[in-house]
């Protein structure tokens, strides 16, 4: 069983470089890039930063988690696309909330 409490940092890189994405930045907070697509990842816990801003930005956490994190997301409210991923202790991973569609 993974510790709650430690953000799943390497997971959500892997996650993103399976996808195909550039990544780059370190820590619990990186950038993904593939083509005109930007994301600000955060690989997190139980706390995110809802600050404005104009890119995707996307959410890591643990499954146990990320219903949670979804909730609190939603009723902050932000102005920001956002999109939650719930990761498993297997290491595979469930999008929890994807950005809406237009």
């Amino acid at each position: 069983m993974v510790p709650l409490d430690t953000p799943p940092s390497e997971e959500a890189r892997s996650i993103f470089d399976d996808l195909g994405y550039d990544v780059s930045g370190q820590g619990n907070r990186f950038q993904a890039a593939r083509g005109w697509k930007e994301v600000d990842v955060y690989a997190v816990t139980d706390e995110v930063e809802t600050v404005d801003g104009d890119r995707m930005r996307c959410y890591v956490t643990w499954e146990a988690q990320a219903p949670d994190l979804r909730h609190a997301l939603a009723q902050s409210d932000p102005e920001f696309e956002w999109a939650v991923i719930g990761v498993r202790d297997d290491g595979d991973y469930e999008v929890a909330r994807a950005p809406e569609t237009q």
